[in-house]
């Protein structure tokens, strides 16, 4: 960045924190402060940034996505992302003050694109450990492929702990250089998986304040992730271990505490506003039952933006809330001051800053870089790891893999049914029919499994990289004998089991050849109907062989019923069963979104 753009940015990030006296600093003038000590004396406060962000998910390269900013005429789209501008947006923040922090609120792996993913997100750690952030509270994406290979993350290695090689690139790989906190994720001994909190001391003139971190992973990590891959660990109540943490960060000195949580909420409030508008979300009865001796609470998961004073919900939590959206496309700045004599933060301020760093085009048409906001060049190291990756995932991304009539995307029809989501079903199907391969009649695909739509270019090809991008995982595909019963009490827990409920119901995708009914007016139990298999319906006594992901297998997504079946066998890779449905296929048709009915009101 340029000095003038830096000061440019400055200013603007000032003006934005309405603190007059600095502000004369922008026309020339020395900057001043109302309170600035004598020489020689104790500063009477500390002013402190506090950068924020959360669910970057590897996303290295820039995302193509764009925020909806204030121009001088009006709104205007700001392209936003990319991790090598990301890094150069928060030194410009650290700039600010020399007293400066970094947390992150989970999910900084897991999830990622492939230059990332196809490398167990070692790039994402070594680019993340140039910026030299402090904290990162993990989220349940950390866990994607276990315990044991999150530990690795952290503490560096090459031992494998999933089907994909690690310190492919970098031998050893030299693990992560800040923290990672998890306070409610507990071993079967009682002992944290990781530590639970950590402390930064910042000194001026003599005086020394200290901040106290807390990482919290959200209590329903279990029933997102394989639960073999947090086998042996427990998560406790979010708000009952931050509460239980304070007294201990007061005694080794913390002035501030700070926590970093992976739960969160959303507003309808815009980036650039800093409003509580709207404030929803199972964040909320966290911070209701939170102490009130927390200062901040940086927040993730929901992938929303919001910067919220909860003082004007509840004034007796007066807690500064952030959430930087995802994917690195916004940083949060926290501005914090810090009476020196009474050991109190007295001002708290906060805002989203949009990385703009490059053009796009996206599905609506151009993108370009406005002025609006800053734009930040990208950091020459990161942009080195970066290019490092891609150099050697690109033969693999750009490989031909067969031809696709149209788009297959994720959007759930009025039924909640996708194309995407039967495209993947029909495939694992495809690769699990044969008797030598399990004999699959039927095939289960969650929609969380779907990371990304599946668009062909101009002329109708499809390549690897793409197929990477909707199914990052690596799950096998498990092939088990169900009952009729079983099938139904499964289809019944879309909508009555853990986080699946009427109101946030979470519909498998289903095979061609199958189909169904359901009707949310009809007690848990009864709103399953009409199964049908191959024109047939299924009774409850009907022995069907079902293949899934083995996510499914072990209960993921509160599926539990899954775990029960008989006769296993476990297939390929879901990612190779893709693969070879298009070589096979080619040119495959979008699948019709007709295999679930939705009862309305009005049929009953």
């Amino acid at each position: 960045m340029s000095k003038r753009l830096f000061r440019a940015f400055r200013c603007r990030a000032l003006a934005a924190l309405v603190v007059p006296l600095w502000l004369a600093g922008c026309g020339g003038m020395t900057p001043i402060s109302p309170t600035a000590p004598a020489a020689g004396s104790a500063p009477a406060h500390i002013d402190i940034t506090l950068i924020g962000f959360n669910d970057l998910h590897g996303n290295l390269e820039p995302p193509h996505m764009a925020h909806r900013v204030e121009g001088p005429t009006g709104p205007v789209l700001a392209p936003a992302g990319g991790m090598a501008y990301f890094a150069s947006a928060m030194a410009a923040l650290k700039a600010q003050s020399p007293h400066h922090a970094v947390v992150s609120a989970g999910d900084m792996v897991g999830a990622s694109p492939l230059v990332s993913s196809l490398f167990l997100d070692e790039p994402t750690i070594e680019a993340v450990n140039r910026m030299q952030i402090d904290f990162n509270a993990v989220g349940n994406h950390e866990f994607d492929r276990g315990w044991r290979e999150l530990l690795r993350l952290q503490n560096g290695g090459c031992e494998k702990f999933t089907s994909r090689e690690p310190c492919r690139i970098s031998k050893p790989f030299e693990g992560a250089k800040f923290g990672l906190l998890a306070a409610n994720t507990l071993r079967e001994d009682g002992r944290t998986l990781l530590p639970a909190t950590g402390l930064k001391r910042f000194t001026e003139g003599g005086v020394t304040v200290t901040m106290g971190f807390i990482g919290l992973t959200l209590q329903a990590t279990p029933t997102m992730v394989s639960p073999s891959g947090v086998a042996g660990l427990r998560f406790e109540d979010e708000a009952a271990t931050a509460n239980a943490l304070i007294p201990q960060l007061k005694a080794q000195g913390a002035d501030v505490i700070v926590v970093a949580i992976h739960e969160g909420g959303g507003t309808t409030a815009g980036v650039q506003e800093t409003s509580c508008a709207g404030l929803s979300g199972d964040i909320v009865p966290i911070l209701e039952r939170l102490d009130p001796a927390v200062d901040v609470v940086v927040s993730g998961h929901t992938h929303q933006a919001y910067v919220c004073d909860y003082s004007r919900v509840n004034p007796a939590k007066p807690f500064l809330l952030t959430s930087a959206g995802q994917y690195g496309t916004l940083l949060t700045d926290i501005q914090l001051r810090v009476d020196t004599q009474t050991r109190r933060v007295v001002r708290k301020t906060a805002r989203n800053v949009v990385v703009q760093g490059e053009a796009f085009t996206g599905a609506q048409g151009p993108v370009p870089l406005t002025t609006a906001v800053p734009t930040f060049p990208a950091d020459p190291g990161v942009q080195k790891i970066i290019d490092t990756y891609r150099a050697a995932a690109i033969p693999l991304a750009q490989r031909p893999v067969g031809q696709a009539q149209g788009a297959m995307r994720r959007q759930p029809n009025a039924a909640l049914e996708s194309v995407l989501g039967n495209l993947v079903a029909d495939a694992q199907l495809l690769a699990t029919r044969a008797p030598e391969d399990g004999g699959a009649q039927l095939s289960f695909m969650n929609p969380g499994g779907l990371r990304a739509d599946l668009v062909p270019d101009e002329q109708g090809l499809v390549r690897y990289g793409q197929l990477y991008a909707v199914q990052p995982f690596g799950n096998q595909l498990v092939i088990k004998t169900f009952t009729g019963a079983q099938i139904r009490a499964v289809l019944e827990q879309q909508f009555a089991s853990g986080g699946n409920t009427v109101q946030r119901p979470r519909v498998l995708s289903v095979s061609s050849g199958f189909s169904y009914r359901y009707d949310l007016s009809q007690p848990a139990g009864a709103r399953i109907s009409h199964m049908v298999l191959n024109g047939a319906p299924v009774s409850d006594t009907q022995s069907v062989r079902v293949v899934m992901s083995s996510f499914l297998d072990s209960g993921g997504d509160n599926f539990t019923v899954l775990t029960q079946g008989q006769d296993r066998r476990v297939g390929e890779l879901d990612l190779d069963a893709l693969e070879a449905y298009f070589r096979l296929q080619s040119p495959v048709a979008p699948p019709a979104t007709n295999r679930i009915t939705r009862v309305a009101p009005s049929a009953r």
